[in-house]
């Protein structure tokens, strides 16, 4: 049995010597026929390649420790549509190519909703990335010649699913939004992208001062859009425990 293992091996079965040894014994002792054999090996280097792949997928999305969808306590914003957000979940937006802005003040579970997108369209094969806007944006910066800058880009156009966090937290210079404008547009039709903000449209012009781009990269990027808007208080705000009230000094008698 031990070269069968190997010869499975050799030909590059991704299951482990064990996992391979364990199921050809299971195998063997409930006297299986040939195809239940090809069939339960092929079962089994199906699901290690699926956990592989998983998992490289994973590294590459960068989420995080991102909370699953569940756990968003949809009781606590003042207006949210959780109807629109299990739509979202089905990952329909995904294949019609539609973007998502997820719109709200700070500290209402924007990256959470977002990365819970993430997280579904990971559990579904696809590809996904998550960054802070600015964070991409000084990465593509940094790169020192035209085709650094191309290949780092790929990493921002070529996944099936694009979350940029947080624009609207930092202004971005004009080399930084034409970098911004080059993602969107390779984007734009072919895959989704996700954006959070607490800005209204009118405000972004404050983000890209004297951005020339500006305007046809809210267009492309709203063509096929989703917007969900959020409405609340601050949950880390709620979330912080009321401190205690001070104790009054003690006064200083008069001489």
């Amino acid at each position: 049995m031990t070269d069968i293992v190997d010869h499975l091996n050799a030909l590059g079965f991704r299951a482990s010597r064990e996992q391979i040894h364990a199921l050809l014994t299971q195998l063997t002792t409930s006297r299986a026929s040939p195809q239940q054999t090809l069939e339960g090996l092929a079962s089994l280097e199906r699901r290690e390649r699926d956990v592989r792949n998983l998992a490289r997928r994973a590294k590459r999305a960068a989420l995080g420790a991102a909370k699953p969808p569940a756990d968003y306590d949809w009781s606590y914003p003042k207006r949210v549509d959780q109807d629109a957000y299990e739509d979202l979940l089905t990952l329909g937006f995904l294949a019609r190519h539609q973007n998502v802005l997820f719109r709200g003040p700070p500290g209402t579970g924007k990256t959470m909703l977002a990365k819970g997108l993430g997280l579904c369209a990971l559990e579904s094969g696809k590809t996904v990335v998550y960054t802070h806007l600015s964070a991409a944006l000084a990465d593509l910066l940094r790169q020192e010649s035209l085709p650094a800058v191309e290949r780092r880009l790929r990493r921002y156009t070529s996944v099936d699913l694009l979350i940029c966090d947080e624009l609207g937290y930092q202004p971005i210079d004009a080399r930084a939004v034409d970098l911004l404008f080059q993602i969107i547009s390779r984007r734009h039709e072919r895959a989704s992208t996700i954006i959070t903000t607490n800005l209204a449209f009118k405000d972004w012009a404050n983000v890209f001062p004297g951005a020339a781009c500006l305007v046809p990269l809210v267009d492309r990027f709203t063509e096929n859009l989703v917007l969900f808007d959020i409405q609340g208080d601050s949950y880390r705000q709620r979330a912080k425990p009321t401190p205690p009230p001070k104790k009054p000094g003690k006064r200083t008698p008069k001489t």
